[in-house]
């Protein structure tokens, strides 16, 4: 309980305490939009779009990334869980295994 009460009283401070401690003076250069010292533009340099491939890579960075988060916590608790917990985490990786196979078939992996 205590916990909590000191995780709501440190959100109630940073939320009381930003007006009295940020920014005063404002302009137009504080008030722009920072793009690594590039004038931003209302279209970008490639025609303000992003290649499908890129979106696909990140949401395949994210399901295998997703896996390593659950096998970690199996891998220490191995044990403990007995043959449930293996039968549980053998389904969970052919599932990944499955979507890994359909990606690396469909050309998903391909770096050209």
């Amino acid at each position: 309980m205590g916990l909590i009460a000191l995780a709501f009283g440190f959100a109630l401070f940073s939320v009381a305490s930003a007006p009295m401690t940020g920014p005063r003076r404002y302009n137009r250069a504080k008030l722009d939009a920072y793009e690594c010292g590039i004038e931003p533009t209302p279209q970008g340099a490639g025609g303000g779009k992003f290649p499908v491939k890129f979106y696909l890579t990140a949401m395949l960075f994210i399901v295998f990334d997703i896996e390593i988060i659950f096998l970690y916590p199996w891998a220490v608790s191995f044990n403990a869980l007995g043959l449930f917990g293996f039968v549980e985490m053998v389904l969970f990786i052919g599932t990944v295994f499955v979507a890994y196979a359909y990606v690396w078939r469909r050309g998903g992996l391909d770096w050209d």
